[in-house]
């Protein structure tokens, strides 16, 4: 998806010269990969000529959300106490990266507060 966002629109022949030399994959791993996230409604695909042309079909914030919510579910069975102890003792964290989280949580409990 990096690959498509950097690049859109996006062939699959230029896809796999951007990811060529990371992943040693072929033009056809490149196409299968994108028609499948065509085929998920993840990238929208148009024919010009005889090339196919790809576009990201969700933002990159959407991706993002959608992964998270998966890796909650699947690997901390929905319980978020346990996900955010996880990535807080996973990555040494700076000032700055710790104010940013402790401004986000000031934030929600204030909404929250209004809320009730």
């Amino acid at each position: 998806m990096k690959v498509v966002w950097e690049m859109e629109p996006c062939t699959a022949p230029a896809g796999r010269e951007k990811l060529h030399k990371s992943t040693g994959w072929t033009y056809s791993t490149v196409r299968t990969l994108m028609d499948r996230m065509v085929a998920k409604g993840i990238l929208k695909a148009r024919k010009e000529g005889k090339v196919t042309m790809y576009n990201s079909a969700v933002t990159r914030s959407q991706a993002q959300r959608t992964e998270l919510l998966y890796a909650l579910k699947h690997a901390f069975n929905g319980a978020l106490a346990p996900m955010v102890q996880c990535l807080l003792e996973s990555k040494d964290l700076d000032e700055a990266e710790l104010a940013k989280i402790e401004a986000l949580l000031q934030e929600k409990t204030r909404v929250r507060g209004k809320n009730k």
